[in-house]
């Protein structure tokens, strides 16, 4: 219409006659009433094509996966979760039995300056667990630790309803998680685990109305450890009820897996609190101090370094926002003393824990004198550790892994623990330099947390003597990426 204005201007202000100035306007204005019109028209089929796209995404039948996900609970009330149907992504399988597989050579630590925070990153869904050649010696010390050490490491908290807040028990998401695995551990290690389905007129065990299953197929009945030829009915789980249906089902889950479980589930109060847990290898921590604890009160009372300073707020909120399909993974490390090997070969040939676990992979007793003794909140004892020696030091790494369960809500926690000799790790280019440099880095309080002075003199001094010899004095080219 601005060109149709300024012709009109132009052709008055030269004082033509009618029909001169009628024969240059009409051609000007019919085009642009042509443009005008036809951008309307444009305008008005995409107005119609979205508000059908729309009709057709909110039908329920085809709603999207993204915002299925997201909608039903991103307004929720503290404390309250909706359950989802979450196709779980496609696992590549491991073409190894698990015997045959190496444990991942995690070297978690860095050259430089320390920094303390969450350190997470988005964590591949074919990796939720890792299995590997330590499985049955981690087995071995699981089914110890379960039978002789009771509800110290395996329980379940009921629903807790008081007038400070509530929160809901932990069955029905260990109940969850052990069909999740069911599902996930015969996709990714299908030479070592064999599953049977429920049959389709049987019914489908669910929660929330969501079966327990992926993929639209029917629920697992019985799961199958090739390694120990151990199968187990997960239809027992239907007989019993609340406590003891979670206690069964992470019974179960311990003789799948090589890590241990904490189970996060939202209060009224907005905070995730631990409400059931298979700890079975702890190494510094007992479960049963922190039980039943919102996640703030098990690092402050553990007495985490800059927890309060640095961590407490962007980990609240994270937990409160973490999404289903958004899982993730970090990884931690400290050094371990054991005991050396001619003590662990004088030892009783009774089946006692440091016979079953001379690496002391279950209880750091070297670091933290016995278990049943331990004082919470020290994260290690005061007395002088006698047989420290290049020989009896060990990187210990934990592998964290935190996912929301779509049907409950909850978070899992997993933690997979894995020890390496000191001596082992000194033999790899750069390795000695780049250990010596972190363990150096660590702020007082967090020398202080790792027990550092206990071990410092000998460690470091092995340390700077590998990497003299290695010629190694900073970061080299060619180095694989954090965290190993």
């Amino acid at each position: 219409m601005d060109m149709w204005i300024k012709s009109l201007t132009a052709i008055q202000g030269q004082g033509r006659s009618k029909t001169a100035c009628l024969r240059v306007i009409l051609p000007v204005l019919l085009q642009s009433l042509a443009i005008y019109y036809t951008y309307r028209a444009i305008r008005w089929c995409r107005k119609r094509r979205g508000a059908t796209d729309s009709s057709a995404l909110s039908s329920p039948d085809i709603e999207p996966a993204q915002d299925n996900l997201k909608r039903p609970n991103r307004d929720r009330e503290p404390g309250v979760w909706i359950p989802l149907a979450f196709e779980y992504p496609e696992v590549a399988p491991c073409p190894l039995p698990i015997r045959d597989v190496k444990p991942v050579p995690y070297r978690p630590f860095r050259w430089g300056e320390y920094h303390v925070t969450m350190g997470i990153r988005t964590m591949p869904w074919s990796e939720w667990m890792e299995l590997d050649e330590s499985f049955l010696f981690h087995q071995r010390i699981r089914t110890f630790r379960v039978s002789h050490c009771g509800k110290t490491v395996l329980r379940v908290l009921p629903a807790r309803e008081d007038e400070s807040v509530k929160v809901a028990g932990g069955a029905e998401a260990v109940k969850e998680l052990l069909y999740e695995l069911a599902e996930y551990l015969p996709q990714r290690y299908p030479r070592s685990f064999r599953i049977s389905r429920l049959p389709a007129s049987a019914p489908a065990p669910s929660i929330g109305g969501i079966p327990l299953s992926w993929h639209g197929k029917t629920p697992v009945k019985t799961i199958e450890v090739v390694e120990t030829g151990e199968k187990y009915d997960l239809g027992v789980l239907e007989t019993m009820n609340d406590v003891a249906m979670g206690e069964e089902a992470f019974r179960i889950i311990n003789h799948l897996m090589q890590d241990d479980i904490a189970m996060m589930i939202e209060g009224t109060d907005r905070k995730y609190y631990f409400q059931a847990g298979l700890i079975c290898v702890p190494g510094f921590w007992r479960m049963r101090d922190k039980i039943g604890m919102p996640l703030d009160e098990i690092h402050l009372s553990g007495e985490v370094p800059q927890f309060k300073e640095k961590l407490q707020v962007s980990m609240n909120r994270f937990f409160q926002r973490l999404p289903v399909d958004k899982p993730v993974i970090r990884n931690n490390y400290s050094i371990q003393v054991v005991q050396p090997r001619v003590l662990q070969a004088i030892s009783s040939t009774e089946e006692t824990l440091s016979n079953v676990d001379p690496e002391e992979l279950s209880w750091s007793e070297s670091l933290n004198g016995l278990e049943a003794d331990f004082t919470h909140g020290r994260g290690h004892g005061t007395k002088e550790v006698p047989h420290v020696s290049p020989a009896t030091l060990r990187l210990r790494s934990e592998r964290q892994t935190l996912r929301r369960l779509p049907r409950t809500g909850a978070i899992v926690f997993g933690i997979r623990t894995y020890q390496f000799k000191v001596e082992e790790l000194a033999r790899e280019r750069g390795v000695a330099a780049r250990l010596a440099s972190a363990v150096r880095s660590w702020p007082e309080d967090v020398a202080s947390f790792k027990g550092r002075r206990r071990y410092r003199d000998v460690l470091l001094g092995f340390l700077d003597e590998c990497a003299e010899k290695d010629g190694v004095t900073g970061p080299i080219e060619g180095m694989l990426p954090f965290p190993y």
